[in-house]
């Protein structure tokens, strides 16, 4: 690559101006080097380091056990392999609730270290505080709304969230009050489509959907569930666009097979 065909990196600006134009946002998961390069380079507009790594990466049954430190670690792997899209890192439980000190050392630690673009956090008037604080400090901050896989917990279970007329009303005005406080995008997790819809019209930063509906100005998943790594995760939003857990298997048993058959490796693969 010449140095005049640079590439051109996605901003957080970018994404207001794919909100405005009505342009559509892309994104994924990602938690090592090897599949951000991948995702990065089929054209991806934003990674998110998700502390769905909890989960898919090191087998816990909640988000909640993931440590600050683990987060950076998946969030620097990430980064070393990404040249244009944007990336986030989810704040993990406990980094940012308790008070709004705590947050911004924590969010200021995944930036210095991880060389990530933006943290993504989860809730509204409970932690706008803490928002407000990381973004005074320069530090660019994603919302997020709806099901807020931290507080699990508090919810017990993992159905839709806002279906009742009161949610609806709180998620509204959280909405409002991250805007203004500086949040950049929000994401909404398993609300009505119609209720994205209106939200997504209310507001000037984008929102980004999964289990949202088609309204949203753009939607993410976790790789592991789009690409069939996962097959137990099964919600009506998924769309598998692999069966890799099939494809993998069939691979894995092929190699043993060879090499119990003493047919790998064969003349030309030896020196």
């Amino acid at each position: 690559m010449s140095i005049h065909s640079e590439v051109k990196k996605v901003t957080t600006n970018t994404l207001q101006k794919m909100k405005a134009k009505g342009e559509k946002i892309s994104m994924l998961t990602a938690y090592d080097y090897s599949f951000a390069k991948i995702i990065d380079q089929a054209g991806i507009d934003v990674i998110l380091v998700g502390d769905s790594a909890s989960n898919v990466m090191a087998g816990h049954e909640t988000t909640l056990p993931i440590t600050l430190e683990q987060m950076i670690y998946h969030a620097q792997s990430a980064v070393r392999g990404i040249q244009r899209c944007l990336v986030v890192v989810d704040m993990p439980f406990g980094t940012y609730q308790s008070n709004s000190d705590v947050a911004l050392a924590s969010a200021i630690r995944i930036m210095k270290e991880t060389g990530a673009h933006s943290v993504k956090l989860e809730g509204g008037i409970e932690v706008l505080e803490s928002i407000k604080k990381i973004v005074g400090a320069g530090i660019p901050v994603m919302g997020h709304l709806g099901l807020t896989p931290q507080s699990i917990y508090k919810f017990g279970t993992y159905t839709v969230r806002a279906k009742e007329l009161e949610e609806a009303e709180k998620l509204k005005n959280d909405i409002v009050l991250l805007q203004e406080a500086g949040c950049f995008a929000v994401v909404l997790e398993k609300i009505p489509s119609a209720l994205a819809k209106e939200v997504s019209e209310l507001i000037h930063i984008p929102t980004i959907g999964i289990g949202a509906g088609k309204y949203c100005d753009g939607q993410v998943l976790v790789m592991h569930d789009m690409l069939g790594i996962n097959t137990e995760f099964k919600p009506r939003f998924l769309r598998k666009y692999l069966n890799i857990h099939e494809q993998a298997t069939d691979a894995i048993k092929s190699y043993i097979n060879d090499v119990k058959n003493n047919d790998f490796p064969n003349e030309s693969e030896s020196y």
